[in-house]
């Protein structure tokens, strides 16, 4: 933010001039459609201070462009939403694979944005569509954020398979990464079949392979003993994950494994072994 206050850019994109940079948060709900993109442990403040604010928000869109569980509730971000400010007609998510890298180069993909209310994501789909970015309609809530939330912690567990030299891996842990965040979403009330998606298995080039992202790049450094700097929103999403696995009874091998890495110590080839070792049983 500080670069785009000294010079209108972050080194990726350039705002032009008909762009106003502010840092107002009543300015900023001005706006008719409101899209909000923070880091996800940090929106429930960020909802509080809207709902502060004595402005009139129940008239506004909101669209929210980020990727998280709330760990203390274990809440998908528009259950915090709702729970803050109350049940909200004009609520979406913007989910999908793409980096601004690309965009601004010019690089097409494709995006989903779903939504309680069915005008509301027909409407965006249709304003926002682009031969940059295709758009498609979502329709299944829960998956899509249950989905995109947990294809950052695969992608840690990408750049750990990549700082260890086992980049090979990758191709096993798509599959069954995919098929054990399914078992979540379906246990969550969602359709399994989201997780096989844009907003999981169809951001894992994003995710998985990419120079770009930053949860295999976080997940790289931890493999390296190195340090990482920049947002992973993986790191957090691991805690909630691991806590629902609890919760909901539903085996997530992979992203327990990433959790214990992470924050319990355990050593990255124990962690793989192990989950090498498991009981033999058919694929599906």
């Amino acid at each position: 933010m500080k670069q785009f206050t000294e010079c209108r850019s972050n080194g990726i994109i350039t705002l032009p001039s008909s762009v106003d940079l502010v840092f107002n948060l009543n300015k900023a709900l001005e706006s008719e459609v409101i899209v909000i993109s923070v880091p996800s442990q940090g929106f429930r403040s960020l909802l509080h201070e809207i709902r502060d604010s004595g402005w009139e928000y129940q008239s506004k869109t909101f669209i929210l462009c980020m990727k998280g569980i709330e760990i203390e509730s274990r809440k998908r971000l528009t259950e915090v939403f709702e729970e803050v400010l109350g049940v909200h007609e004009k609520l979406a998510v913007w989910l999908g694979p793409g980096h601004p890298q690309d965009f601004v180069n010019g690089i097409p993909n494709c995006m989903v944005i779903d939504s309680k209310n069915q005008d509301l994501k027909q409407k965006l789909v249709h304003l926002w569509n682009s031969p940059l970015v295709r758009f498609y309609i979502g329709n299944d809530l829960i998956g899509n954020e249950i989905g995109a939330a947990a294809k950052n912690v695969i992608g840690i567990a990408a750049g750990v398979l990549d700082g260890i030299g086992q980049s090979s891996l990758k191709g096993a842990l798509m599959s069954r990464g995919t098929l054990e965040v399914s078992r979540l979403i379906d246990a969550m009330g969602g359709n399994p079949i989201s997780a096989y998606g844009l907003c999981h298995l169809g951001d894992y080039e994003a995710t998985v392979f990419s120079k770009h992202s930053h949860n295999r790049k976080f997940g790289e450094s931890f493999a390296r003993g190195e340090h990482f700097e920049a947002l992973a929103e993986g790191y957090y999403t691991a805690r909630a994950l691991h806590l629902l696995s609890k919760e909901k009874t539903v085996d997530l091998p992979i992203c327990n494994s990433v959790y214990e890495m992470l924050y319990e110590g355990l050593d990255i080839q124990i962690g793989i072994d192990r989950l090498f070792h498991r009981n033999l049983k058919t694929e599906f």
